[in-house]
C-alpha cells in the first residue's frame, strides 16, 4: 500500500512539474493561468482569483484556494502537508508557504514531517515572507515583508521579524 501511495505521489509530482514548466515558460491569458493551476491543484479556481507568474509548487494537489485570492509573482507553495488559502487573501511576491519539514534526528533526516498551513480569510502575506509548517495565519492578520512565521498568528494582528512577533493589533470595524 505504501509503495502504491509513493508511486501515485511521484506520478502526480511529475505531472505537476510538466504543467508548471508550461505555465511558467509560455504566454497565457488569465483564464489559461487559472485553468493550468486548476489542473495542478486538482480544483477549479474561481474567476475572481488572480495568480501572477511565475508560480511554483512541489506537489500541487494539496493546495486549496478560496475566492478573490491574489497571489503575486514568484510565490512557492510546498504543499505536500496541505495548504489552505481562504477567501480574500493577498500573497505578496516571493512568499514561501511551506507545509513540509525533515526530522532533526540524523538517522531519520530523510523522513518527512507534514503539517498543514492555513491562511484565514482576508489575511495579507507580505513580500518574501515565509510561513513554516503547521502555522495558521488568522483572519485579517498581516505578515510583514521578509517575516519568518514559526507560530500561529492571531486574527487582527500584524507580525514582523525573524522569528515573527506581534508588533501591532488591528482595530477591526467588522466582526472577526
Amino acid at each position: 500500500m505504501e509503495t502504491e501511495d509513493h508511486d501515485l505521489r511521484r506520478k502526480l509530482i511529475q505531472q505537476n512539474q510538466r504543467l508548471l514548466q508550461n505555465l511558467n515558460t509560455q504566454r497565457h491569458c488569465s483564464c489559461e493561468v487559472r485553468q493550468l493551476v486548476s489542473e495542478i491543484i486538482g480544483q477549479k479556481i474561481a474567476a475572481s482569483t488572480e495568480i501572477r507568474l511565475p508560480f511554483y509548487s512541489d506537489y500541487g494537489h494539496n493546495i486549496k484556494l478560496g475566492e478573490r485570492v491574489f497571489i503575486n509573482a514568484n510565490v512557492m507553495m510546498v504543499d505536500l502537508g496541505g495548504i489552505t488559502i481562504e477567501n480574500d487573501v493577498l500573497i505578496g511576491p516571493g512568499a514561501y508557504l511551506i507545509s513540509v519539514n525533515h526530522k532533526l534526528d540524523p538517522q531519520h533526516r530523510k523522513e518527512l514531517e507534514l503539517k498543514p498551513v492555513v491562511i484565514k480569510q482576508n489575511a495579507w502575506i507580505g513580500a518574501k515572507a515565509t510561513i513554516l509548517p503547521g502555522v495558521t495565519v488568522g483572519k485579517n492578520a498581516v505578515v510583514a515583508a521578509n517575516a519568518v512565521v514559526t507560530k500561529d498568528v492571531p486574527a487582527n494582528t500584524v507580525v514582523a521579524g525573524n522569528p515573527a512577533k506581534i508588533i501591532k493589533k488591528l482595530q477591526n470595524k467588522r466582526s472577526s
